[in-house]
């Protein structure tokens, strides 16, 4: 069996930050510290915490009076801010850089008296917190289909639109052109808002995958970049799959493989790329080839409350 290692993949600068930020707070503050949602969507990752005695909330609520939380990196509401201030919380914000432009940009257009279209998936936690900063004035749409429903009482000149960092490059330019050809004025971004990282991994396995008799994904079913990968081979006719790691293999799904393509998602950590081959190579007669489509030197600082002096 061939197994092609895609690069880039697994963690991004935005992970890599919140993770290491964590780590960083586990230091300083010992636990139990507080994380609001899971620090990066990746079963792996947020297994590895709690056992070290990290709790994940839902609600600042749960969070005792005076304690440590961390902000995930997919960012929070303002809402969530101000609960924090009120219930005296040392905050430590390791919202990845790119989730916090797309929070500015809604204050920028909303305070130019814009109404938002958000390009991005229901419930997504980055989602969430971008729609927050301005519920009156953002509407969201999830495919081509939902920008027929949109209606607005503002001039056609004062229309935006943004997206989720994580969404497939595809779907998102599908969802633009509809909402171009509806409301000829309307602006976006700067710069795109879907994320170097994001990007990368998918037109890698895009040009990839053309190789393989199966595409493999390691990543978490509750992470959207990780999810685009695999939805990406199913589009191009490569069956995919989408696993957590190595625990989650099962064999029969190689069976008659001759090429196997291997990527993980931005939350997904080497480890469960190591675990995964290694069990293949247990159990097959493996040739592994690594391709490097594109080399990423990002990196993000730590969030300030843990750069200042101790």
């Amino acid at each position: 069996m061939r197994l092609i290692l895609a690069k880039p993949r697994g963690f991004c600068a935005g992970v890599n930050m919140a993770v290491s930020a964590l780590e960083k707070a586990i230091e300083r503050f010992d636990v139990p510290l507080y994380v609001y949602h899971e620090i990066v969507h990746n079963t792996t990752v947020v297994r590895g915490f709690r056992h070290r005695g990290v709790v994940f909330v839902d609600s600042i609520g749960e969070v005792p009076v005076g304690k440590v939380v961390v902000f995930s990196a997919h960012g929070v509401s303002p809402e969530v801010r101000f609960q924090s201030q009120k219930r005296n919380l040392t905050v430590i914000d390791a919202t990845c850089p790119l989730v916090r432009k797309v929070h500015e940009e809604v204050k920028h257009f909303s305070s130019q008296d814009y109404q938002i279209v958000l390009i991005g998936h229901p419930g997504h936690d980055e989602v969430v917190g971008v729609m927050n900063e301005a519920p009156e004035r953002i509407q969201l749409v999830a495919k081509v289909s939902d920008v027929d429903a949109l209606a607005f009482d503002t001039p056609p000149e004062r229309l935006a639109y943004l997206m989720q960092t994580t969404l497939s490059m595809t779907e998102a330019e599908k969802i633009v052109r509809r909402l171009r050809e509806r409301f000829p004025q309307i602006v976006g971004p700067a710069k795109d808002d879907i994320c170097y990282a994001t990007q990368n991994r998918q037109e890698t396995v895009r040009r990839l995958v053309g190789e393989a008799d199966i595409l493999l994904v390691l990543g978490s079913p509750n992470s959207s970049n990780s999810r685009r990968l695999s939805e990406i081979g199913k589009s191009l006719g490569v069956q995919s799959f989408l696993i957590d790691g190595p625990d989650h293999v099962d064999l029969a799904m190689f069976q008659g493989a001759e090429t196997v393509l291997i990527t993980s998602g931005a939350s997904a950590p080497e480890s469960v790329v190591r675990g995964t081959v290694e069990l293949l190579c247990r159990t097959f007669s493996v040739v592994i080839e690594e391709r490097v489509l594109h080399e990423e030197t990002l990196q993000f600082a730590l969030p300030r409350e843990l750069c200042q002096s101790e």
